[in-house]
């Protein structure tokens, strides 16, 4: 819990060690990380239908000055009825307590692990 009440969201790495104060990590990537087992994975839940589109996804390609418009068209996205769905899936889970968002991204600060997190704080 934050000094606020309100339940954290972090984004980490698939690939880094679990932590103890993780809470529920929630992978949201559309395809499984190479090399990591369901056991080492030790997901709460594997989020599918959250992610980006594939035909976004291969259009940004992790690349940093796309990213702000990766993000715009992300959050567009969430507007369609499956990931909107997904995305109240994400905030009620939120509700219940930490949670944390995984990605398979070498870059997680420009995922889209990085752009749900800030929408869950409401800032996005």
């Amino acid at each position: 819990m934050t000094t606020s009440g309100a339940p954290r969201v972090r984004v980490r790495r698939i690939y880094d060690p679990v932590e103890p104060d993780d809470g529920a990590r929630v992978l949201v990537d559309r395809l499984w990380p190479r090399g990591v087992s369901k056991e080492r994975a030790d997901l709460h839940e594997w989020c599918k239908d959250v992610a980006p589109s594939t035909e976004l996804r291969q259009w940004y390609a992790h690349d940093p000055e796309r990213f702000a418009e990766f993000a715009r068209r992300y959050r567009d996205e969430l507007a369609d009825p499956t990931r909107a769905e997904a995305l109240d899936g994400l905030q009620a889970l939120l509700r219940q307590g930490p949670v944390t968002l995984l990605t398979a991204a070498k870059r997680s600060d420009i995922s889209e692990a990085t752009v749900l997190q800030e929408v869950l704080r409401g800032s996005g």
